[in-house]
């Protein structure tokens, strides 16, 4: 676990691909759990820790994630990430290029529990839920292409099903279309960065993670315009 922010008040880390946010039916040890236990010893903290999870990264995603490490903060973080008034960036490697450089894609969003996978649909329909992201491609290698997106709704797995519904999924994603799985497990989507007014301070917060160690991300990111 490598941190990236820290005060009294809040921690943002940087989530591996194959790491938990929360505790689940899995039973593997969550990223809030090493962070509590960062803190404590650390911080020579005795008893419970507090900490406060205010979003989630799908499992084989990493990047950016932001904890609360009081109740103050995580009341108004919650309340921050309803109001969308934390803005998440994300890059994607995709298999396909898209049609549109720059574009913003709207639909309609049903997650299938059961499948742990949600569709996308042109039209409102019975259990959807407005899905909006905006993404520009900023680099390209000889196979693959890299994806700024920002999202404007968060829905699950929403960059994955909307990607993949304009025929661009993103490497490593067998679950949404993409040709092979990567090695590691992961999909390669990364939080890249959060940028939101401290909870308490009022300070603007800009927080970005490193690129994964890989060598495609290396060499993609390398090509940035």
């Amino acid at each position: 676990m490598t941190v990236l922010y820290e005060d009294n008040h809040i921690i943002v880390v940087n989530k591996e691909s194959g790491e938990i946010v929360q505790g689940d039916k899995t039973g593997d040890l969550p990223l809030s759990e090493t962070v509590k236990e960062y803190i404590k010893t650390m911080h020579h903290k005795p008893g419970n820790v507090f900490l406060g999870v205010v979003h989630r990264l799908d499992r084989p995603v990493s990047g950016v994630v932001v904890f609360a490490k009081t109740s103050k903060a995580l009341s108004r973080l919650n309340l921050m990430f309803r109001e969308g008034r934390v803005h998440k960036t994300y890059w994607a490697i995709t298999q396909g290029m898209p049609q549109q450089e720059e574009a913003t894609l709207k639909g309609w969003m049903v997650r299938n529990e059961k499948q742990n996978k949600s569709y996308v649909y042109q039209h409102e329909v019975p259990g959807s839920k407005e899905a909006i992201l905006s993404y520009r491609v900023i680099g390209s290698s000889e196979r693959y292409h890299l994806l700024e997106v920002t999202l404007l709704t968060g829905r699950h797995h929403q960059i994955r099903c909307q990607l993949a519904d304009i025929g661009c999924p993103i490497k490593g994603d067998l679950k949404y279309g993409a040709r092979r799985s990567n090695p590691d497990g992961s999909i390669s989507l990364l939080a890249r960065k959060v940028t939101f007014e401290h909870p308490v301070s009022h300070e603007q917060i800009v927080v970005e993670a490193p690129l994964p160690d890989d060598r495609l991300w290396r060499e993609i990111a390398s090509s940035v315009r």
